[in-house]
């Protein structure tokens, strides 16, 4: 409660409600087909986020199985597959294109956050389950 009470609290909580206020605006004033464009977009992206963390765990005994052949070749592969479907799958829920740079950026960074994930948590699955 202290970080509210000083300075650069009050100075944080001002630009968080003028971006609140804005963003509200923005929403009021936006035409009825950018408003279900951007509904349509971040429901995609929600999808694939929650594809993206369920899928090692969904697999945890394929996981158990590649990491018991100690084989780094194969852990390898296990990461790369995963992580290849998932951006097969973002690249369906947007109909096989990515419109402008923000797209492939998006694309790009969510490719790369999916493969850390998915390294990060087939590596500690496989210790668990060896």
């Amino acid at each position: 409660m202290d970080f509210l009470k000083t300075t650069a609290g009050k100075v944080v909580t001002a630009g968080l409600t003028l971006a609140v206020v804005a963003s509200g605006i923005s929403w009021w004033s936006m035409d009825q087909a950018t408003r279900q464009m951007l509904i349509t977009g971040t429901g995609r992206i929600v999808a694939w986020l929650g594809v993206v963390l369920l899928l090692p765990w969904a697999s945890f005994l394929f996981i158990g199985w590649v990491g018991r052949r100690d084989s780094n070749l194969a852990g390898a592969l296990l990461v790369s597959g995963y992580t290849l479907a998932e951006l097969l799958l973002l690249l369906r829920l947007f109909d096989w294109s990515l419109p402008g740079a923000a797209g492939k950026t998006f694309a790009g960074v969510g490719l790369l956050v999916a493969g850390v994930y998915n390294l990060f948590v087939c590596d500690w699955i496989a210790e668990k389950a060896g």
